[in-house]
C-alpha cells in the first residue's frame, strides 16, 4: 500500500494574490532525448470501473504507460475532484459537486495529498500492477497527467471564489499535487523519466475576457505549476479546446498535447508554424491527439491517418522541416475516454496503435530514402 505523504503547505512557491500571480518560469527538458519518435500513450481518464483490469490496459495498449483516472469507478477521480483531495476548506460530494469554505480559503491552509484516498484508486492498482512485474518498475518512461492551474481556478471561481483567490489557490494546490506525486512515482520507478501534463481544457482565448485576466497573467500561471516539475522529469500541457497556440508555445513545456487540428485550427497553427519549428528544434515534442473521442469513433484509421498526413503536408507547405516534424511527434487519442465504454477504448487505442505504426514506417521510409 502507498505511504501517506507528509502534509506541505499550499502555499509553497512564489505566489502573489495579484492578477501576476507566479515569479518563475518553467524549465524546458529536451523530450526528443526520452520519448521515441511515433510513440503512443494516454490521454486522461479511461472507462473501466474495475482497477485492476484499467491498470493491465494502461501498461499493455500504448508504447508509454500512461497512469490511468477512473471516473466511473468513482466520481472522486474525476479530473478536478481529485486535485481537491487534501485541501483544507475544500469538500467533494458524493457525486463530484464542490463545496468551499471561502472563509478558511481566504488564509493560507495547508493541503496533503492522500494516496489512500478513494481519489486515487486507479493509481495504486497501475503500482501494484508494476510490482508483479519488474520489466515494469524499470520502464524508462511513465507519463501522468493532472488538471492545470487555469481550469482548477477557473472551478474555484464557479463555487464562489473571487479570481484572485481562486486561481493563487489553483497554483498552489497544483504546485502540492504535482510534487506528491513525483515523490510517489520516484519510490515506485527510480528509474523513470516522469512525462508531467497538465490538463487544461479551460486554456482558450474566449476565457482570457472571461475571468478579466490577460493571456500574460494565464501563461505565468501555467508555467509556475510546470516550474516544480524541475529538470529531472519532462513538463507537458494539454489542450483540447479552442486552441490558442501562442499561449501554449508561451508556458514553456517540453511537450504540447493537442488533438489534429481541423481546418479552422490548423489555419490558425501555420501562421504559428515558425514558433513551432522553435520549439521543436529546441527538443521539444508535440503529442498529436489523432483518433477523435468527442463523437461516433471511426471503425477505420483510414480518417485519422488522412487527417494527420494533410496536416502535416500543410506544415511541411509553410517551410516546417518534415523530417524535423515526424522525428518530434508522438501519438494519443484526442482526449480521455471516460465516458465511453470498454469496448470503445480498446477500439481507440487500437486506432490509435495503427496510425503510429503508419507514421514509423513512412518516417523510416523517408530516411532510407533521401531526398524522395
Amino acid at each position: 500500500m502507498a505511504e501517506r505523504p507528509q502534509a506541505e503547505p499550499v502555499n509553497s512557491g512564489k505566489v502573489s494574490t495579484g492578477n501576476v500571480l507566479v515569479g518563475e518560469m518553467a524549465t524546458e527538458s529536451a523530450a526528443v532525448d526520452v520519448i521515441a519518435p511515433c510513440s503512443t500513450m494516454g490521454v486522461g481518464s479511461l472507462p473501466h470501473r474495475d482497477a485492476a483490469t484499467a491498470a493491465e490496459f494502461a501498461w499493455t495498449t500504448t508504447t508509454i504507460p500512461t497512469l490511468p483516472t477512473l471516473p466511473r469507478r468513482s466520481p472522486a477521480e474525476g479530473m478536478i475532484a481529485q486535485a481537491l483531495v487534501g485541501i483544507e476548506g475544500v469538500t467533494v460530494g458524493q457525486y463530484g459537486g464542490i463545496n468551499v469554505d471561502t472563509q478558511v480559503l481566504e488564509r493560507d491552509v495547508p493541503t496533503t495529498v492522500d494516496f489512500l484516498a478513494d481519489a486515487f484508486g486507479g493509481y495504486r492498482a497501475f503500482f501494484e500492477a508494476a510490482r508483479r512485474e519488474p520489466v515494469r518498475v524499470a520502464t524508462p518512461v511513465v507519463k501522468w497527467q493532472c488538471v492545470g492551474p487555469v481550469t482548477l481556478g477557473n472551478a474555484f471561481r464557479r463555487v464562489g471564489l473571487a479570481t484572485p483567490v481562486a486561481f493563487s489557490l489553483s497554483l498552489r494546490a497544483v504546485r502540492a499535487h504535482i510534487r506528491a506525486v513525483q515523490r510517489q512515482m520516484e519510490e515506485v520507478f527510480p528509474l523513470a523519466r516522469q512525462l508531467v501534463v497538465l490538463d487544461e481544457p479551460a486554456l482558450t482565448s474566449p476565457m482570457f475576457d472571461d475571468i478579466g485576466m490577460s493571456s500574460d497573467d494565464l501563461v505565468d500561471l501555467v508555467s509556475g505549476a510546470l516550474a516544480v516539475i524541475g529538470h529531472e522529469h519532462l513538463s507537458g500541457v494539454h489542450c483540447c479546446g479552442d486552441l490558442d497556440w501562442p499561449v501554449l508555445f508561451s508556458v514553456g513545456s517540453s511537450v504540447i498535447s493537442v488533438p489534429v487540428p481541423s481546418d479552422e485550427a490548423l489555419d490558425q497553427l501555420l501562421t504559428h508554424s515558425s514558433r513551432l519549428a522553435e520549439m521543436l528544434k529546441r527538443g521539444g515534442m508535440i503529442a498529436w491527439g489523432v483518433v477523435r473521442t468527442d463523437g461516433p469513433i471511426a471503425q477505420t484509421p483510414e480518417r485519422a491517418w488522412r487527417r494527420l498526413s494533410d496536416v502535416w503536408s500543410s506544415l511541411a507547405a509553410a517551410g516546417l522541416d518534415r523530417e524535423l516534424l515526424q522525428s518530434h511527434s508522438f501519438f494519443s487519442p484526442a482526449c480521455g475516454l471516460g465516458t465511453h465504454t470498454d469496448d470503445v477504448a480498446r477500439h481507440v487505442f487500437e486506432l490509435l496503435s495503427e496510425v503510429a505504426g503508419r507514421a514509423l514506417q513512412q518516417a523510416s521510409h523517408a530516411i532510407a530514402t533521401p531526398g524522395s
